[in-house]
């Protein structure tokens, strides 16, 4: 005896099949983590804090290296107005490797004008070497890399610093990700969360500072 095989109508099946699909798709979601963009858009609001935290406009924060030197943590903070400066010392003879970033322009009519290294006064010979140019003055000497609206500067003291390695550091400067950004500024300090207790105000009156310098004063 054949038995007859029961069809669902169509009409009765879709609804059936929708809920599956969703039931499905709502007990995937809670277990979904923050999509990459969420977790990007929080790591570079992080760094953003830190690079302003220090004063330094966060686009103008920038990271190099060379063989074996060693970024000194400390010296990583503002240059001008809001520009970047840190400094990678080499463990074996002590050289200092200086990173500095800050708005403006290079040309070949203004290059000259523009000291090696902060030292003002001091004659400046100018160099192009490809899209950069190699500058020296006062013992020191630079590559210098413009941007759009800034100059990446990598300098070192001449007698200390190969040029080929402040060309291959100055051509390796780029905009940090969130690691190498986390690596190189400093956490922000928490804001205040109450007012600042002062040691010298009495507890009792009208709160004014207490000047009184004791018995025999």
């Amino acid at each position: 005896m054949i038995r007859p095989t029961r069809v669902l109508p169509v009409l009765l099946l879709a609804p059936l099949l929708l809920t599956a699909c969703g039931s499905e798709k709502a007990d995937a979601d809670p277990a979904a983590g923050p999509s990459a963009s969420v977790t990007e858009a929080a790591d570079q609001g992080e760094l953003d804090a830190r690079a302003q935290a220090l004063g330094v406009a966060p686009e103008l924060v920038y990271v190099t290296g060379a063989p074996g030197f060693t970024l000194a943590q400390q010296s990583v903070g503002v240059l001008g107005d809001d520009g970047f400066s840190a400094t990678w010392v080499s463990h074996e003879t002590g050289a200092h490797l200086r990173l500095s970033v800050d708005r403006g322009s290079i040309t070949d009519a203004t290059c000259p004008e523009q000291p090696v290294g902060d030292m003002s006064g001091e004659r400046t010979t100018c160099e192009r070497d490809g899209d950069v140019w190699y500058r020296t003055g006062a013992g020191r000497h630079e590559y210098a890399v413009p941007e759009e609206g800034h100059v990446v500067r990598v300098s070192g003291e001449a007698d200390a610093v190969p040029r080929e390695v402040l060309r291959e550091a100055a051509l390796a400067a780029h905009r940090p990700d969130a690691s190498e950004a986390a690596g190189l500024l400093p956490p922000a300090e928490p804001a205040p969360s109450g007012p600042v207790e002062r040691g010298d105000l009495p507890s009792f009156g009208d709160g004014a500072p207490d000047n009184g310098v004791g018995v025999g004063g």
